[in-house]
């Protein structure tokens, strides 16, 4: 089987089964995969659910995970860019996936962003680097954006690491399985305006945060804030969302 846009497929047994243990307690109502592939990770999942739902953008994998699990009532087959897939339409789901490393950051985005309700947690396969992002610390050179817009949003767990030697064809650095779980309750009432504001405050990341606000808001209120000369990566992001109530 080929390789189609860039993915490498994890084929090592006992590391599908703990995806799969981390991604679906037995009698898990519904879980989404993203990204399927050749079905590993499929067949490890689907004793463990009562509704499959894998959606693949290449037709061949498509067609041969169709054909492999056709007479199997538990398991559904979306043939469709998972960028372009409404995730929320079959009710609340675990999601899972070996995600694609050049779209991992915009699925997570995607997940994170279902409605309330949506998502009971997400089990996902990324790059160690990106593990490392999600899950990094105020303070840390891997905090940054794509933590904050993270981490306002779900608690982050490191699992396990994955080696290259997993996976046909190996890729050149280290993966990491990490678990996402929903927030019981938001931790800023607005979202958007909450990430608009930390995305300008990580704009330029060595810069303070009079420099990167400085034109995007109030400057009186920005010179009069007392974290005005620090970096955003010296701020938790308790502290991000009372900086962003008082501009």
């Amino acid at each position: 089987m080929g390789r189609p846009l860039g993915q490498h497929f994890l084929f090592q047994a006992s590391i599908l089964e703990r995806i799969a243990a981390a991604a679906c307690p037995p009698g898990t109502p519904l879980c989404i995969e993203i990204g399927p592939g050749p079905g590993g990770l499929t067949r490890c999942l689907l004793p463990r659910c009562n509704h499959l739902v894998a959606v693949e953008i290449d037709p061949a994998l498509a067609a041969a995970l169709r054909a492999e699990f056709t007479s199997e009532p538990r398991f559904e087959l979306v043939q469709a860019d998972v960028l372009a897939t409404n995730l929320g339409r079959w009710g609340p789901a675990a999601i899972c996936g070996n995600l694609p490393y050049y779209i991992t950051s915009p699925i997570i985005d995607q997940v994170l962003s279902l409605p309330p309700g949506t998502l009971t947690q997400a089990v996902f396969l990324v790059q160690r680097e990106v593990a490392g992002r999600l899950a990094a610390q105020p303070g840390s050179r891997d905090y940054g954006y794509l933590t904050v817009a993270t981490q306002a949003r779900c608690r982050v767990e490191r699992l396990f690491t994955v080696k290259p030697s997993s996976f046909r064809p190996p890729p050149k650095v280290d993966s990491a399985v990490v678990r996402l779980t929903p927030h019981l309750q938001p931790l800023v009432p607005d979202l958007p305006a909450f990430l608009k504001f930390a995305s300008a405050c990580f704009r330029q990341k060595r810069k303070t945060l009079r420099n990167n606000l400085m034109g995007v808001y109030d400057k009186a209120r920005v010179e009069a804030l007392p974290e005005a000369g620090l970096r955003a990566e010296q701020l938790s992001i308790s502290q991000l969302i009372a900086l962003h109530r008082s501009v």
